[in-house]
């Protein structure tokens, strides 16, 4: 016979969101995807009603309780609900009574995380495809600026005239230069010397490089979850790859000359069940790195991490397309929310053993 906590281990495992609710519709019990998808924990939860859940403007509690008097089951599609922290969900959601024992059980599938799920897969995809393309075009660019270089400099040998010798000079050093931009463009060649590392010691490197480079002009605050547990990273590169992101923040807040009271957040977190991919990981950490610059026009937000795409007149475009490279090599993904006032780069990185 299963013992009730099998079952509760067995309920957690599930990436539904299930809630177990009394005949006061105040709540008994919810998973770890359901605590997942409010944002709190079931110690907040339980003994509570279920409006403290979310917003009641959908007639959600109002059907709960017809469903229980009337032991009657019915799904919903596409409804909306504002949770407890304002977020805004869209989700189905299946109610089940059991009158003869006074509960109802609410089924959850979020239709936003299935949406995200699905864009992701595609943008990863599309990543993909074009770092092959770059390495492709890379290594064919490379071939004859080798060639060119060469050349410049047996020509360089064989004149006798400064002024041509200047030329020559000329061609060599756009030619490293262009072979150094085809270099960047690559990312490092090397795979991640993973160890066992605390992700907030590489946000305090990142963090005391960025405030000596930007003199106090720009406030840079934190807002840490101690209790994250470390990560398997190489540590070289998860910097430059969060430097990358916190310096393109500092940037579009430096440039702006309208701007007031210029800061970039740094906050981490631990997600539950969280999905990069088409991977489902128990444990996640998050990264968000928000500034209040002027945001990330539309017409390009959803390109930035591909290279040479940039919103600044003197970017390369190179530098968040290196950085989710990096990341994408700790198993992780980045992601970037922008409006007025307000852009987010939400950095994932799976915790603790990855399986398919």
């Amino acid at each position: 016979m299963v013992e009730q906590a099998s079952y509760k281990q067995i309920l957690d495992s599930l990436t539904t969101a299930v809630i177990v609710l009394d005949y006061q519709l105040k709540v008994s019990y919810l998973n770890a995807s359901a605590e997942s998808l409010m944002g709190i924990s079931s110690e907040h939860l339980v003994g509570k009603s279920i409006e403290v859940c979310f917003g009641v403007k959908d007639g959600t509690p109002k059907s709960l309780q017809e469903a229980l008097e009337e032991n009657r089951h019915f799904t919903r599609r596409q409804v909306c609900w504002k949770l407890h922290n304002q977020q805004e969900v869209t989700l189905d959601y299946t109610v089940t009574p059991t009158p003869e024992i006074g509960y109802i059980t609410v089924e959850i599938q979020p239709l936003d995380r299935l949406l995200r799920i699905s864009r992701e897969e595609a943008w990863i995809s599309s990543q993909e495809t074009s770092r092959n393309l770059v390495r492709s075009m890379a290594h064919e660019i490379k071939n004859p600026l080798g060639g060119i270089r060469g050349a410049a400099q047996l020509l360089s040998r064989e004149l006798g005239d400064s002024q041509l010798e200047e030329y020559t000079r000329i061609i060599i050093d756009e030619t490293d230069r262009l072979r150094n931009l085809v270099d960047r463009m690559l990312g490092p060649r090397t795979p991640p010397d993973m160890e066992s590392l605390n992700i907030h010691e590489v946000l305090e490197h990142v963090v005391s490089v960025v405030r000596m480079e930007v003199q106090g002009n720009v406030e840079i605050k934190r807002d840490y979850d101690p209790s994250i547990p470390n990560i398997e990273g190489d540590k070289t590169q998860l910097v430059q790859a969060f430097l990358n992101i916190v310096r393109n923040a500092i940037q579009a807040l430096t440039e702006n000359q309208e701007q007031q009271d210029p800061n970039v957040i740094i906050t981490t977190r631990i997600k539950l069940r969280y999905t990069i991919g088409r991977i489902n990981y128990p444990l996640v950490v998050k990264v968000s790195i928000t500034d209040n610059g002027p945001g990330i026009s539309k017409d390009i937000v959803g390109d930035i991490f591909f290279p040479m795409i940039t919103g600044r007149a003197e970017g390369s475009g190179l530098g968040l397309s290196i950085a989710q490279n990096l990341i994408g090599r700790h198993y992780g993904l980045i992601e970037c929310n922008s409006e007025t006032g307000h852009t987010e780069f939400a950095v994932y990185i799976p915790l603790g053993k990855r399986h398919a």
